[in-house]
C-alpha cells in the first residue's frame, strides 16, 4: 500500500500559499514574526506570547514542510522489523526441514495436526481456529486426534531449538504448527518432483526449483504472529476424518467457509493414505470432479493447479479467526554509541 500524504489537505503549505494571519506569515520556509502591542509582560520589548507563537510556528513549519525525514525513519523501522521477522522465519523453516527430513513418516500426521487445530473455528462465536490449543493434553487425546502425538512431539522439540535462537521471544505453537504444515506440504511437492525424475534427488530439486510453486507462499508467510490459546477448544468441532462420511466432511468444510473444491485439494490432510481418501471423496458427485482435476494435475510436470489451490486453501485455513500481530518476533536494535568509536 502506498503512502498517503496529508500535505494535499493543507493548501497553506503549497507553493505561493500564505497563512491568513499577519502575525507570523510564512513564505517559502521563511518565518517573519511581526511584534506589536508591547505591554507590561514584555521581555526586552517582546511579549512572551509572541515569542512562543513564533517559536511554535518555526517548529511546526519544520515538522510539516519536511515530512519526508519522519516517513523515512518510519519506513526504516518497518523494514528492520520485516527483515527480522523474515530472517527468523527462514531459520524456523530450516529447523523444520531438518526435523521432517529425519522423520518423513510424520508428514501426514503434521498435516492433520494443523488441520485439526484450525477447524475448531466456529463462525458463529468467532472462537477456535489455528490457535495452538491442540497442544493441550485434553485436546490432543481426543479420538479425532489419535495418532497425532508423535507430530506434536516433533513440534515441541523444534520449539525448544527455535526458542533458543529467537531474539524476539518464543515462537507460538499456533505459528509453529502451521509452519510445520507448510514444510510438510513442500516436502510432498519436492518428493513428487524427485519421483518424476526417476528418484534422482538432484534433478528433482532442479525440477521443483524451475516449475514448483515456491513463489505462491507469500501471503502465507506474511500471516506470521498468531497468539496461542490458553485452554483447549470445545469438543465436538472436529470430525474423525477416517470415520466420517463424505457428507460430514462437506458439512464441516462448509461450516468454516470452504466447499467441495477445498475438501478435495486438502485430501492429503484427511488421512495417511491420500489415494484411499480421494477414492472415498470421489463417491460424492460434488467432490469427484475436483478430485479428478487434482489427480490429473499431479501427473503433470509442474502440477500447478494442485499446488496453487492447496497453498491458497492452506493459507486461508491457517488464519481462520486469528488476529495477526505483524510486529511479533521483532526486537529493538542496539544503538551505536558513536562517542566510543575510534576514528
Amino acid at each position: 500500500m502506498g503512502l498517503v500524504s496529508f500535505l494535499s489537505t493543507l493548501p497553506i503549505l503549497l507553493p505561493n500559499a500564505q497563512l491568513p494571519s499577519s502575525r507570523c506569515p510564512i513564505r517559502f520556509g521563511t518565518i517573519n514574526c511581526k511584534i506589536d502591542d508591547v505591554g507590561s509582560n514584555d521581555i526586552d520589548g517582546v511579549r512572551r506570547r509572541d515569542m512562543l507563537k513564533c517559536f511554535g510556528a518555526a517548529i511546526s513549519l519544520e515538522l510539516v514542510a519536511s515530512p519526508s525525514h519522519f516517513v523515512e525513519v518510519a519506513n526504516a523501522a518497518d523494514l528492520i522489523q520485516r527483515r527480522q521477522r523474515s530472517d527468523f522465519q527462514s531459520s524456523i523453516k530450516s529447523t523444520l526441514f531438518t526435523s521432517i527430513k529425519t522423520k518423513p513418516e510424520l508428514v501426514s500426521p503434521l498435516l492433520t495436526l494443523a488441520l485439526n487445530d484450525a477447524v475448531t473455528y466456529d463462525k458463529a462465536t468467532k472462537s477456535g481456529g489455528p490457535n495452538g490449543s491442540i497442544r493441550f493434553s485434553a485436546e490432543i487425546s481426543r479420538p479425532e486426534n489419535q495418532g497425532l502425538s508423535a507430530a506434536l512431539s516433533l513440534i515441541e522439540e523444534a520449539k525448544k531449538e527455535i526458542d533458543s535462537y529467537s531474539k524476539g521471544g518464543p515462537i507460538s505453537y499456533s505459528d509453529l504448527i502451521q509452519l510445520a504444515a507448510q514444510s510438510a506440504v513442500k516436502s510432498t511437492f519436492l518428493a513428487s518432483a524427485i519421483r518424476k525424475c526417476g528418484g534422482n534427488e538432484e534433478k528433482g530439486n532442479l525440477l521443483y526449483s524451475a516449475y514448483g510453486s515456491s513463489g505462491q507462499w507469500g501471503l502465507f508467510d506474511r500471516q506470521f504472529g498468531r497468539s496461542d490459546a490458553q485452554e483447549p477448544d470445545p469438543e465436538g468441532r472436529v470430525p474423525d476424518w477416517t470415520k466420517a462420511s463424505v457428507q460430514e466432511m462437506k458439512d464441516k468444510f462448509t461450516a468454516i467457509g470452504f466447499g467441495p473444491r477445498q475438501l478435495a485439494v486438502m485430501s492429503a490432510f484427511l488421512g495417511p493414505d491420500q489415494l484411499a481418501t480421494e477414492a472415498k471423496l470421489a463417491t460424492d458427485p460434488d467432490v469427484t470432479k475436483w478430485v479428478e482435476k487434482y489427480q490429473r494435475s499431479r501427473e503433470t510436470v509442474s502440477q500447478t493447479d494442485y499446488e496453487v489451490d492447496l497453498i491458497t486453501t492452506l493459507t486461508k485455513m491457517s488464519c481462520l479467526g486469528q488476529t495477526i500481530n505483524y510486529e511479533a518476533y521483532s526486537y529493538p536494535v542496539p544503538r551505536v554509541d558513536f562517542t566510543k568509536l575510534k576514528l
